[in-house]
Formats: C-alpha cells, sequence, structure tokens
C-alpha cells in the first residue's frame, strides 16, 4: 500500500481540495484526512481572466499574460494548501510517497487535441520536497481520447468497497457535471453531462454579487423556465453517446431571458438536473442507484430536482455512504497517481474514447 496525497482545484474556482488516501492503486485500504485552502477574491479574478484569455491558446504549454501570472498563483496555492495540510495533521512529508497535482484546467478542447492545465509541478515538487505527479490528461487527449472525465476508475474502486449490485450512477456536479456508470467489475463508461454549477456560480456571481447560491436557497423560491430548458437541451450534445467531454465555458453563450433572480437560478439548477437525466437514456440499463459528489451535493434544491427527475431510482448525496463528496476529486487524483506509479491504466475506451486502455502522468522531483 502506497500514502498518496490529491489536489484538486476544479472548474468551480473555489480553491484547492486536499485529501490522504492509502492504496495499492487497485484497492482503496483506507481514507485520511482532508483539507482546504479556499482561493482569494484575487487568486479567483485572475483564473476568471485566464479561462477568458485561454480561448486563443493553440499550444498547450504556452503561458501568455496574465495566464502565467494565473500558473503562478495556482502553483501558490496549492503549496500552501500541501504546507498547511500536513502540518494540521502532524503528517511528515517523508511518509508521504507521492501527491497527484491535478492543475487547473483552463481549456478544454479534445477535438483539437488540446487540453491545457496551469500549475508547475516542478515548482511545486520542489516546494513541498515529495514527488508530484501531474499532467494525467495529455496522453489520453493526443491518443484521440477525450480526456475527460478521469474519477471512474476511482468511482469504481469506491462503488466495489460498498457492495452495490449494479447499477450504479456516480455523479459529481462541479463546474461541469460528469457519470460514471458501473456494472459490476467489467462495464465501466463514463462522460460529461453538460453544465453543473458553473452557469448558476456564473449568474450568481453577475446578477447578486456572490459567488455560488448556498445549499439552492435562491433557486428554491424560483420557478425554472421548462420552455428555456427543453430548447437548451436540443444541442447536439446531449444526443451524443458516451464518451464525451465538455469545457467549462461550452454552454456560457446560453442567454437566459429576462427575468427575476430567483427564476433564474431555478432556471439553471433545473437545467443542470435536466442534462443529467439526459444521459439515461444513452446508457445500456436504468441505474438503480445514483450517489451525488461535487458541490452540487451541498444543494438541496439541486437534489430535490435530480431525484424528480431520475425517479424511481434512489438519489443519496456521497457523504450518506461514508464518502467525502466535498474531497472525492482529491481523493481520486491520488489514486491516479498510485495507478500511475503502478503502470495501471488511468482512462479506457468506455470513459474517453481512447483508442486503448491507457496509462498516464509525469513525475516531477523535489
Amino acid at each position: 500500500m502506497m500514502t498518496a496525497i490529491g489536489l484538486m482545484s476544479g472548474t468551480s474556482l473555489d480553491g484547492v481540495d486536499v485529501a490522504l488516501i492509502e492504496t495499492d492503486g487497485e484497492r482503496v485500504a483506507a481514507f485520511g484526512p482532508t483539507g482546504y485552502r479556499p482561493y482569494t477574491d484575487h487568486e479567483r479574478g485572475l483564473l476568471r481572466e485566464a479561462l477568458a484569455q485561454a480561448v486563443a491558446l493553440t499550444r498547450r504549454d504556452a503561458r501568455p499574460g496574465v495566464i502565467g501570472e494565473a500558473e503562478r498563483a495556482v502553483t501558490m496555492a496549492h503549496a500552501e494548501a500541501v504546507a498547511a495540510f500536513l502540518a494540521r495533521n502532524h503528517i511528515a512529508r517523508e511518509d508521504i510517497e507521492i501527491v497527484g497535482f491535478h492543475g487547473q484546467t483552463i481549456l478544454h478542447r479534445p477535438a483539437q487535441r488540446l487540453t491545457v492545465q496551469i500549475g508547475d509541478a516542478d515548482a511545486l515538487a520542489k516546494a513541498i520536497r515529495v514527488p508530484v505527479m501531474h499532467d494525467f490528461r495529455a496522453a489520453d487527449v493526443a491518443a484521440g481520447g477525450q480526456g475527460a472525465p478521469f474519477v471512474p476508475v476511482y468511482h469504481r474502486a469506491l462503488a466495489q468497497s460498498q457492495g452495490r449490485e449494479g447499477p450504479v450512477c456516480v455523479v459529481n456536479i462541479g463546474g461541469v457535471s460528469n457519470i460514471t456508470y458501473i456494472d459490476g467489475a467489467d462495464t465501466l463508461i463514463a462522460c460529461d453531462t453538460g453544465p453543473g454549477n458553473a452557469l448558476l456560480d456564473d449568474f450568481m456571481l453577475r446578477v447578486m454579487g456572490q459567488s455560488f447560491d448556498g445549499e439552492g436557497r435562491l433557486a428554491a423560491q424560483g420557478r425554472p423556465d421548462t420552455d428555456w430548458i427543453a430548447q437548451a437541451l436540443q444541442r447536439p450534445f446531449f444526443a451524443l453517446p458516451p464518451p464525451k467531454s465538455l469545457d467549462r465555458n461550452d454552454f456560457a453563450s446560453l442567454p437566459l431571458p429576462d427575468m427575476a433572480p430567483a427564476d433564474g437560478a431555478a432556471t439553471l439548477t433545473a437545467f443542470t438536473a435536466a442534462a443529467i437525466a439526459r444521459i439515461v437514456p444513452l446508457l445500456p440499463k436504468r441505474p438503480a442507484n445514483w450517489i451525488v459528489a461535487g458541490g452540487g451535493a451541498r444543494n438541496p434544491t439541486m437534489l430535490g430536482m435530480l431525484r424528480e427527475r431520475l425517479a424511481p431510482a434512489s438519489v443519496e448525496p456521497a457523504n450518506a455512504l461514508g464518502w467525502s463528496a466535498d474531497a472525492i476529486e482529491a481523493q481520486a487524483f491520488g489514486y491516479l497517481a498510485a495507478r500511475g506509479l503502478q503502470g495501471l491504466p488511468l482512462s479506457y475506451p468506455s470513459t474517453t474514447g481512447v483508442p486503448v486502455p491507457m496509462t498516464g502522468g509525469v513525475i516531477a522531483k523535489p
């Protein structure tokens, strides 16, 4: 067994999740402590500027202008997150064998074989004095895969530890939503389903000056525009079979009609739920159980809308199973780093569309 730390900074732009995990890259032996280092308003602003400028990138190693500044901020935030985590939990850095560092995605264009995650792994490894595995998605995209989602192999390990009969669907609602469909040991299907919290978070910032709709309180007061949702679901993406993936801003151009803030929040929350439900007819069987992780798991309004759309299947937050809904992706990248060290596959034809099962990741040494 290895002791690994996973780091995740997702498309919600909220901060850095840290999680320790004991694993051999196949089984999960134990969960360790978790931590969180929020981005400051300045850092979040830098990342939003970097996202806006990244649409012009044609090379994955280019760091012009504010993108370079954002990369330095991301690297520093991750170094601070690890240092604080080790100190708070009285863990010696010598006891950590590998750190899985995802970085911050600023552009994801698999059709152009281009995916860009910022964060300087060499600088991070030197700062924390622990080997760092990074650049998980590059090999998959270079081979013609979608490069996302990458968490399904971890979802499968978690589901198998529960001993649940399939089919089970794990849905992660971050900035983008993605699902993992698990039916026994052999069937593993994954894809992005559409927007997660990104459209809603951007709307809340623009209209209310808040970074998110806490516990779905504003959406709970509004009425969704069902005609707008039905029209939005006509986009070709939703009819595509898995595997498929999205950039955070792929649906940013969808304009909402003039409506009260509560109705706008309700509409975008319902759109996320409807987009997740839209994947069901494209799966081999109708999932009997849905497990919700990510920021959306803390939104009772979104969970209620999902239960309505996915009935009669059960829908439960990951925390109800003893999983950490907030840290599950950080844990996953610790697990993936351990798999990468063992040369085990990180992605499969049925999860990213890559031609053959592929390992990945690059190691930066202190």
